[in-house]
């Protein structure tokens, strides 16, 4: 028996009858048990079935099932009592088994033909929705053909039953506009958004312009009864829908479309913790490889808790329980909240005592002995780090235990070194901006460059200008161009500094000349920021050293943990896998404020637009190059479109990101995004404009953040502003 399929050239893989079984009826109602099956009426058309059978507002309709038996004359008596002889416009869909599932949705991947009249029309309809099964990658899926009266809608749109841009199961989304559902889901217009609770109370609304509306899309109860149809699909289903709908002009509610929520957005437990780079980014800025957090970020993390913890600012169970600076995607990032720099969960925290922790700290020890005692402190443990630097001699000369005894010492002496520079900053008074260790870095960098002198001979004759530049076991970037005089001589004079040992002597390269210019004087907090930097320059020519003795690559050491660095310096071998182990992948700098969800950054931010005037619509935060659909696609590309166009979905896979001029979030292709784990971002004013290709962008699908990445150090440049 020859089937539909086959008469148009499928070719019906996976869509005939199993050997041995009759094809199906030509045509099957949608009333009929046998509708309902996904196998052969397809998802789509089996999930109106059983939402009629449930009693849900379901326009009448039959299927052409995959494979079905060729009868003209029962197709066209379908036809022609469903359209009343051509008199009805029709839409011809596809329902393919493989859309519309709980684990993918396909959205809008197979055609529909709308506003069919006529039987050669619905003939040529029904073609096209079936050559429409043909996958860009080269396979047919099985496909069954949906037929219905097309609806004049007043105003139509998608709901679901969830807020799957949040991640909450306790909101429903509606997007609607004037007319169909279509130009929605295909993009072309954003719609306005309405956040409703379960009950269907009205939360917020978000039209796509700022204009007064003196006529809403949607009335109250018109709201409500959405809100009742998604319950009640709720039920049917077994979860939250992804609806299509629309109110006729006689103000009747229709169901075109329901199938699964496939893609909700990570969403953070309960008390999970609020991060962010905060101060932690002054001095670790970038990505980080395996053994530069061990080595900088569990000493600064120690230091940090042993601050918090003589403060008595956090429970000391607490800072035993969860680090103060932990990394994600490799980028150094804080507990803001036990660093006082975000206020109290609990609101009613903050009237009893709106301080934040760091005057918390200060008004504790203003009247006691630690405020005095600590420059005296600072001074003593300087000198103690600067008389150990004096003393290492060159680290090619070290045998491997007292290299390994050395970098011992600098982990441990980190620990000190965060601890007294957090209660410093806690505790004693700012310095003026022309007594920093950054100020006096630039008046040396001044100085070094009228001398014409390299960087590596400016960091040996002045070791103060690591200040400027960012530890790396990979490569030290180019210290900046001295900005112009700066008028910060007169407070690093060396006549003015106290005798010191020449702390510069262990960080200067192997056979250099003596250091030209003694350690500057600076208050506290800056000669213990100084000096931590000192420190990690130490840790980078003890690693490289090491790196040397054995033949591998500095690159190669860092993938390393401290643990198997330590052993291996000890005399025991290195790790078997080294030289199969990957450098990390780029990751996005962090949100300011954020916490995680299965391992995913959630940003936090408040409700509305956020960055220029986007809105996110898929978790996540990336960094690429901007990509226009054309020409050689970058690696890392985040395509920057004018609309959501469904066209565009065969180009998902392997992106990075995407943006959009317009568009909503609950388009097909907004849909398919997140089904793929992309940060997408809508609404971006002029975006194809001020992102042309090849450009750097961070894009932020929760905050709606996309903005150029600057690669420019981010503590360099703060510094350099500050002491300008």
């Amino acid at each position: 028996m020859t089937t539909l399929d086959e008469r148009h050239g499928e070719g019906a893989r996976g869509g005939d009858a199993p050997r041995g079984e009759a094809a199906p009826n030509a045509t099957v109602v949608l009333e009929q048990p046998v509708a309902a099956v996904p196998r052969s009426a397809g998802s789509k058309a089996a999930n109106l079935a059983r939402a009629a059978r449930a009693g849900l507002p379901v326009l009448p309709g039959f299927v052409i099932p995959a494979g079905a038996a060729t009868d003209e004359t029962a197709l066209r008596r379908a036809w022609a009592e469903l359209s009343e002889d051509g008199t009805l416009p029709l839409v011809v869909r596809s329902s393919s088994p493989q859309e519309d599932t709980e684990q993918s949705s396909l959205a809008g991947q197979f055609a529909s033909v709308l506003d069919v009249r006529g039987w050669r029309d619905f003939r040529a309809a029904v073609r096209t929705v079936l050559d429409s099964a043909h996958r860009p990658d080269g396979s047919t899926a099985p496909m069954a053909v949906l037929v219905q009266p097309i609806l004049t809608a007043r105003v139509g749109g998608v709901m679901f039953g969830a807020d799957p841009v949040a991640g909450r199961t306790d909101r429903m989304l509606v997007s609607a506009v004037r007319g169909g559902p279509d130009s929605l889901v295909g993009g072309e217009q954003a719609g306005t958004g309405y956040w409703l609770s379960r009950s269907g109370r009205l939360l917020r609304t978000e039209p796509p312009d700022a204009g007064p509306r003196t006529d809403p899309l949607l009335t109250r109860p018109q709201l409500f009864r959405l809100a009742r149809l998604a319950r009640r699909a709720r039920r049917v289903f077994g979860g939250p829908q992804d609806i299509e709908f629309g109110f006729d002009e006689d103000g009747r509610l229709w169901l075109f479309q329901s199938r699964p929520i496939t893609a909700m957005a990570a969403r953070p437990p309960r008390g999970a913790r609020l991060l962010g780079p905060g101060p932690v980014a002054e001095t670790l800025p970038g990505q980080l490889e395996p053994l530069e957090e061990d080595l900088w970020v569990a000493p600064m993390a120690r230091g940090l808790a042993a601050a918090l913890d003589i403060a008595g600012s956090a429970p000391r169970r607490l800072l035993r329980a969860v680090p103060v600076v932990t990394t994600v995607g490799g980028r150094a990032a804080a507990d803001l909240r036990l660093l006082g720099t975000a206020p109290p969960r609990h609101r009613w925290l903050a009237l009893l005592n709106p301080a934040p922790g760091a005057r918390r700290l200060g008004a504790a020890w203003r009247v006691g002995r630690l405020s005095a005692a600590l420059p005296g402190l600072a001074t003593d443990l300087v000198a103690d780090v600067d008389a150990r630097l004096a003393r290492i001699p060159s680290p090619a000369g070290l045998p491997s235990p007292a290299l390994a005894a050395e970098l011992r010492w600098t982990r441990a002496v980190l620990v000190s070194l965060h601890a007294q520079e957090a209660l410093a900053g806690a505790l004693l008074p700012d310095p003026p901006t022309n007594r920093t260790a950054a100020g006096a870095a630039l008046t040396a960098l001044s100085e070094a460059r009228a001398q014409h002198l390299p960087d590596d001979r400016i960091i040996t004759t002045h070791p103060v200008v690591l200040a400027l530049t960012a530890p790396s076991l990979r490569g030290r970037g180019r210290l900046p161009e001295a900005r112009g005089p700066v008028d910060a001589g007169a407070a690093v004079r060396t006549h003015e500094a106290p005798p010191v040992v020449n702390a510069g002597a262990a960080v200067r390269p192997h056979k250099a000349p003596p250091a030209s210019t003694p350690a500057p004087a600076l208050p506290p907090r800056e000669a213990l920021r100084l000096r931590i930097r000192w420190v990690q320059e130490l840790q980078v020519r003890l690693v490289r050293a090491a790196g040397r003795r054995w033949g591998v690559g500095v690159e190669r050491v860092a993938l390393l943990r401290w643990r198997e660095l330590a052993d291996a310096l000890d005399g025991g071998a290195l790790p078997r896998d080294l030289g199969e182990r990957m450098p990390s992948a780029g990751s996005a700098p962090l949100p300011d404020a954020f916490r995680l969800a299965d391992g995913k950054v959630v940003a936090e931010h408040e409700g509305g637009r956020d960055g220029d005037g986007g809105r996110g619509v898929s978790g996540g935060r990336a960094v690429g190059t901007a990509w226009d659909g054309t020409g050689a696609r970058p690696a890392d590309a985040v395509l920057v479109v004018r609309t959501l166009d469904p066209a565009l979905a065969p180009l998902l896979p392997g992106l990075t990101g995407l943006v959009a001029q317009t568009g909503s979030p609950l388009s097909h292709l907004a849909v398919l995004a997140r089904e793929f784990g992309l940060p997408v971002v809508v609404g971006a004013a002029d975006a194809v404009r001020r992102f042309p290709p090849g450009s750097r962008l961070t894009v932020d699908g929760t905050t709606g953040e996309v903005h150029p990445d600057d690669a420019t150090d981010v503590a360099l440049r703060d510094a350099v502003g500050g002491a300008s």
